[in-house]
């Protein structure tokens, strides 16, 4: 049995009565594809092993209960039609998932939840849409509403967005609830079209190396790369060029209207646009199992992200250029909004552990910092692990 499982389940039993339903909610990964979801382009992401766990059970009455057993913290409050903050931060995601299902018009029961788990917080791993998407899909699952996962997935984001007060793209919620073992999803920001592409090899690893670095500029600078995209696509419109965004620009038309547009906003365009292709050329090497030519696309997104998008920093390039002279390693970038994070790298797995060792050592010797390790495997999405209701 898992330890996070039992640990969970556990820490339900000694406050709580009754039998939970157990739901295990992964955190996430996005392998190519960065900041393409806002300008309505494609992403590559899927849901790995490292999860949080939740233990739920209805309980009569108004009044919900919860229990954060990783801060060791509690918080209750009695079920109204308009739901405030908590004032402490870490409730008002699940606070956000009941506000959202109320103004969806579900009748939502009191409710027993303490969870857990081992996602990192704050390493680009999407802890917090694990926290959403794994509370309302536990939710739907005591309560019976019958909500299927797109609209989950939208619900968790809305939590996200309105309550918490986030702008995330719909990718994290949607890579929780809709991830597959062995496979990443190849996902249409702006349709919210979807398939999975084979990530089936045991003999590669999916490694993420955190910078400890966490900058307040990720922020404002997230705000300001989307205005930029947004001036781009403007300016191509008011060209007579019939584009809604990035996506349906092509390198061409940038190169032939380059004059038009502002140097920068030119180069954030730029990044863009080649990421899409990279895409959608990164999910045709995964058909035919070239992952070198994978791994190429990797090394040149980075490359893009820190040259025309220019959302890197030192720590996140040092990373990428230390893994690029690791034997074994087939491609690395840094991953996230950027300035601080991780970086995620497509190791072989008998490599791993010289791999760790080696960037670990040459990452304190650049930088002073420490790099946290974090090698995952590619799993399914949100679930059910146990069932005793």
């Amino acid at each position: 049995m898992n330890k996070q499982f039992e640990r969970i389940e556990q820490a339900f039993r000694d406050r709580y009565e009754g039998s939970p339903l157990m739901v295990r909610s992964p955190g996430r990964v996005n392998l190519i594809g960065e900041h393409t979801d806002y300008n309505g382009g494609f992403v590559l992401p899927a849901a790995i092993d490292k999860a949080v766990y939740f233990a739920c059970a209805l309980r009569p009455g108004r009044r919900c209960r919860f229990h954060a057993a990783d801060l060791g913290r509690d918080f209750e409050f009695e079920l109204s039609p308009v739901i405030g903050k908590s004032g402490q931060g870490w409730p008002d995601y699940l606070l956000g998932v009941i506000d959202e299902a109320q103004l969806a018009g579900c009748a939502v029961p009191a409710v027993d939840c303490a969870f857990g788990g081992d996602i990192p917080v704050g390493a680009g791993l999407s802890s917090s849409a694990a926290l959403e998407a794994g509370f309302a899909f536990a939710l739907n699952e005591l309560a019976g509403w019958g909500i299927p996962p797109l609209k989950l997935a939208r619900l968790a984001q809305r939590a996200e967005n309105a309550f918490v007060g986030v702008q995330c793209g719909i990718m994290d919620q949607f890579a929780n609830l809709f991830g597959l073992a062995g496979a990443v999803i190849r996902l249409d920001c702006r349709s919210l079209e979807f398939d999975y592409v084979p990530f089936d090899r045991p003999d590669l690893a999916v490694v993420l190396c955190d910078t400890g670095v966490r900058r307040a500029l990720a922020g404002s600078e997230y705000n300001v790369r989307r205005r930029q995209c947004e001036e781009g696509v403007q300016v191509l419109r008011d060209l007579t060029l019939p584009v809604e965004s990035l996506r349906d620009v092509t390198a061409e038309q940038l190169d032939t209207h380059r004059a038009a547009l502002d140097p920068v906003v030119l180069r954030r365009c730029r990044y863009v646009v080649e990421e899409n292709a990279r895409v959608l050329e990164a999910c045709q090497a995964l058909g035919r199992s070239d992952f070198t030519a994978f791994g190429e696309r990797m090394w040149a997104s980075h490359r893009g992200l820190r040259d025309d998008y220019e959302v890197s920093c030192p720590e996140l390039d040092a990373l990428v250029e230390i893994a690029a002279g690791i034997p074994g390693v087939l491609g690395g970038r840094m991953m996230g909004a950027g300035f601080g994070g991780c970086t995620i790298h497509v190791v072989e797995a008998g490599a791993v552990e010289e791999f760790g060792r080696r960037i670990a050592a040459a990452y304190r010797e650049r930088t002073g910092r420490e790099a946290a390790i974090h090698a995952t495997r590619i799993e399914a999405g949100t679930s059910v692990v146990s069932s005793s209701h």
